[in-house]
């Protein structure tokens, strides 16, 4: 599956924006889904989960639970990451990831997934 991912771009804190991953070559029901984002010189961190097929079924980081929201349009192949009140600190490159096999324990374990998207940047300034 490959995977593409957009929405990134500038925002002040407080602000709100949604990312996009549309996946080609497979359906994405079929596939853990999940954000991760980096910042220069730090390991890549997970920030939410989406189970196979259904919209329930989330996990999120601490730092994000209760601002951003994962879902999924299984019609459209894409996943989306609604991210509101955003804080400085979530400036990041982020990245989606997809796995078919993956299990709930590995989730927030970025090796674990085999499908990457290019990644799209967000800024949060102060």
């Amino acid at each position: 599956v490959q995977l593409q991912a957009s929405g990134g771009g500038l925002v002040q804190a407080g602000g709100s924006l949604r990312l996009s991953c549309v996946a080609s070559g497979r359906t994405v029901g079929g596939y853990v889904m999940s954000w991760f984002r980096q910042v220069p010189g730090e390991e890549r961190q997970f920030v939410a989960a989406i189970n196979k097929w259904s919209s329930s079924g989330t996990t999120y980081a601490d730092s994000v639970r209760g601002r951003f929201t994962i879902s999924r349009d299984n019609a459209k192949n894409t996943v989306y990451l609604q991210m509101n009140s955003l804080k400085p600190e979530d400036t990041a490159v982020y990245y989606c990831a997809a796995s078919s096999t993956i299990i709930n324990s590995d989730r927030r374990n970025a090796p674990r997934y085999p499908y990457w998207g290019q990644g799209t940047l967000v800024t949060v300034s102060s």
